[in-house]
């Protein structure tokens, strides 16, 4: 992988953090979005360790302006685009009657318009090129349902079948297409703590940067096209 290019959504710090780092360690170019301005002081810490080519962007994913603008200012830069993990994601729990629309149009916009905005924006240079690898961090909540997980839930239900869609259009070109679906993670999720006592059985963050790693250096006549992590502490359907 190294020289290649990826973009990293939700790379502020958790999972999306952890992912832009192991790229950078395989000397991967990248350019990492947040949401606030916390990315920036992500990239310092980064290239603190001696990890070059970083590139930082405060940017809404919800926003088409913002997304194309990270994309075209990536290309610029380095040339191309040959990766994108779309990490970026909100969480929000309750019963069905105690969401509100605000919070229902703001978790869509950020889960699934994120996701449909930054593939949109990368897939004609991909084309192009003829190669690319999209990887989408996605829930375990894609496959079964959870009570007060309605909003969540739904949201991910959304983005399962976009990338499995999305997927079929653009294998022709030769660029691959997966989500990497975790169960518990011990991260920031839903405004949580990272290293809170309560969840130290949980997945960790660097499991699922390595599952997307092991996803991005599949052999290139290879797709994985769906990884599902859980910890042995969770209880979970099978099927």
């Amino acid at each position: 992988m190294e020289g290649q290019v990826a973009i990293v959504t939700g790379a502020s710090r958790g999972i999306g953090k952890e992912i832009a780092r192991q790229l950078a360690e395989r000397g991967v170019k990248l350019s990492i979005l947040g949401s606030s301005e916390q990315i920036h002081k992500t990239r310092k810490e980064l290239t603190d360790q001696e990890l070059e080519n970083i590139l930082s962007f405060k940017a809404d994913v919800a926003k088409e302006y913002e997304v194309e603008h990270v994309v075209e200012a990536t290309k610029n830069a380095y040339g191309r685009v040959d990766m994108l993990v779309n990490n970026a994601g909100v969480g929000l729990f309750k019963q069905v009657e105690d969401v509100t629309l605000e919070e229902w149009k703001k978790t869509f916009e950020v889960n699934v318009q994120g996701v449909f905005l930054c593939t949109k924006a990368v897939l004609p240079s991909m084309k192009r090129q003829h190669s690319g690898t999209i990887i989408t961090v996605s829930s375990d909540v894609a496959r079964y349902t959870i009570p007060n997980g309605s909003l969540y839930t739904a949201t991910k239900y959304a983005v399962q079948g976009f990338m499995g869609s999305i997927s079929q259009e653009v294998r022709e070109h030769r660029i691959r297409v997966g989500t990497v679906n975790p169960g518990m993670v011990d991260t920031y999720f839903a405004d949580s703590r990272q290293g809170d006592p309560s969840k130290e059985d949980w997945l960790k963050v660097q499991d699922i940067a390595q599952a997307v790693l092991y996803m991005a250096e599949a052999p290139d006549h290879m797709m994985i096209d769906e990884l599902h992590l859980h910890p042995f502490a969770q209880d979970y359907p099978r099927s």
